[in-house]
C-alpha cells in the first residue's frame, strides 16, 4: 500500500475544489430553471429546498363578483388564485404597513369597506354600500412559501420562445463544422508526420504560427473572400455552408497540430514494417493510424464540438437571425434583451444549451485526457 505524501493529498484536495467549484454553479442553474419567477426573483437557488417567507402584493376581484346577503354585500374570492399552496401569515392594506393585521383579522379600506383574509388566501370583503368599481382592492400578504418546481419554464422556452429551433440549428452548425476539419486534419496531420516532402517544416511552422492569430483579426478577410466566391458560384452570403467553411477553416491550424503531436508519438517500426508489407500511405492511414488514433479523434472531437457549439461571433457574422437559421447562443442573446428581467427564461435557456455539451464530454471523457497527454511521450 503506497504512503500518502503532502504533495498528493494537497493535488487530491485542489482537484476536490475544482469539481466543487464546477458542479454547484451548474446545479445552482439546474435548480433555478425549475423554480416559479416570482419565487425566484426575490431568493437564491440554495433556498429552494426550505419553506420561503415571501412579500406579495395581490388584488381582490371587481364589482362584477359581489353577492348580496340580508344587508350586506360581499365579494369572495381567493388571492392566489390557481397558485395553491402558499400560507399567509400576516397581510396589510396599505404600502406603509404591509404586515398590520393577522390572519383572520378585520381590515378597513379608506372607504369604510372591510377585508377578512385567511390563511389558504381566501377572502371576504364587506361593504354596506354596492360595490362601484370594476377593479378590486389591492392586498399585500406576507406568506410562507413551501419548496416546488415547476416545468413550465422549460415548456416556455422551448415551445414559445423559439430555442427549440434555435436548438436543432445549433446541432446543424455544430456536427458539420465539428467533423469536416477533423477529416480534413486527419489526413493532413498525417502527411505531416509520415510522409517526407519538400518544404514539410515551413508548412508545419506556419500552422503553429497561425495559432498566435486572433479569430477576430481573419473573420473580416475570410468573410470577403467567401462573398467573392459566393458572389461567383451564386452561393448566399450567409448559408449553412458558408459557416461550415468558416469553423473549418478557424479549426484547422489548431486541429492539425494536436493531431500532429499525436501521431508523431506512434511507433515508426509499425510504419516500416506496413510500408515493406507493401501498403500505401492510405493504407496504413486507414488500418493503421486511425484505429490508434481513436483518443485523439475523441478529445478533438470534443473541443472542436464545444467550441462551435458555444460560438456566438461567427454564428452572427455568418448566419441570419431568421428563426430558421438562429443559433442558440444568438437567441440567448435576444432573450437576455428581450427578456432581462425574466430571469427563468434565462437560466432555463442556459441549461438547455448546456446539456448537449455536458453529454459529449461525458460520453467520451475516457478518451479525453488519454488523447491529449498521449503526445508527451514518445513510444
Amino acid at each position: 500500500m503506497k504512503k500518502l505524501t503532502f504533495s498528493s493529498i494537497f493535488s487530491q484536495l485542489l482537484l476536490l475544489i475544482f469539481v466543487i467549484v464546477w458542479i454547484v454553479p451548474t446545479f445552482g442553474l439546474f435548480i433555478s430553471s425549475l423554480r416559479d419567477k416570482d419565487v425566484l426573483a426575490i431568493s437564491g437557488w440554495w433556498t429552494s429546498f426550505t419553506t420561503t417567507e415571501v412579500n406579495e402584493i395581490y388584488r381582490t376581484e371587481g364589482n362584477e363578483s359581489q353577492i348580496k346577503e340580508g344587508d350586506h354585500y360581499y365579494i369572495k374570492g381567493n388571492l392566489f388564485g390557481e397558485d395553491k399552496g402558499k400560507q399567509i401569515f400576516r397581510f396589510g392594506v396599505t404600502s406603509k404597513n404591509i404586515d398590520e393585521f393577522e390572519v383572520g383579522d378585520k381590515a378597513m379600506f379608506k372607504d369604510k369597506t372591510e377585508i377578512t383574509v385567511f390563511e389558504n388566501g381566501d377572502y371576504i370583503w364587506k361593504s354596506q354600500e354596492e360595490f362601484k368599481k370594476k377593479k378590486g382592492k389591492r392586498v399585500f400578504v406576507s406568506a410562507k412559501s413551501p419548496p416546488s418546481f415547476t416545468l413550465d419554464n422549460y415548456k416556455e422556452v422551448l415551445f414559445k420562445e423559439g430555442l427549440g429551433q434555435a436548438f436543432l440549428n445549433t446541432f446543424a452548425v455544430a456536427l458539420p463544422s465539428t467533423i469536416i476539419p477533423l477529416i480534413i486534419c486527419s489526413f493532413f496531420a498525417y502527411a505531416l508526420t509520415w510522409m517526407k516532402f519538400y518544404g514539410r517544416d515551413i508548412l508545419l511552422a506556419s500552422i503553429i504560427a497561425s495559432l498566435v492569430v486572433p479569430l477576430q483579426m481573419s473573420l473580416i478577410p475570410i468573410l470577403t473572400v467567401y462573398n467573392d466566391f459566393g458572389a461567383l458560384f451564386g452561393v448566399a452570403a450567409k448559408s449553412y455552408p458558408g459557416i461550415w467553411m468558416a469553423h473549418t477553416g478557424f479549426g484547422l491550424a489548431s486541429t492539425t497540430f494536436l493531431l500532429w503531436n499525436f501521431l508523431k508519438s506512434l511507433p515508426s517500426e509499425m510504419m516500416e514494417a506496413a510500408k515493406v508489407d507493401g501498403a500505401t500511405h492510405y493504407d496504413t492511414f486507414l488500418k493503421i493510424v486511425v484505429p490508434l488514433s481513436i483518443p485523439a479523434f475523441a478529445s478533438i472531437f470534443i473541443l472542436q464540438f464545444l467550441w462551435v457549439w458555444n460560438d456566438l461571433l461567427v454564428g452572427l457574422v455568418f448566419l441570419d437571425k431568421h428563426p430558421s437559421e438562429i443559433i442558440l447562443t444568438a437567441k440567448l442573446k435576444e432573450l437576455l434583451g428581450s427578456r432581462g428581467e425574466n430571469w427563468e427564461i434565462l437560466t432555463t435557456g442556459a441549461f438547455v444549451s448546456m446539456t448537449v455539451p455536458l453529454f459529449i464530454f461525458f460520453s467520451l471523457q475516457r478518451y479525453f485526457i488519454r488523447g491529449l497527454v498521449a503526445g508527451s511521450i514518445k513510444g
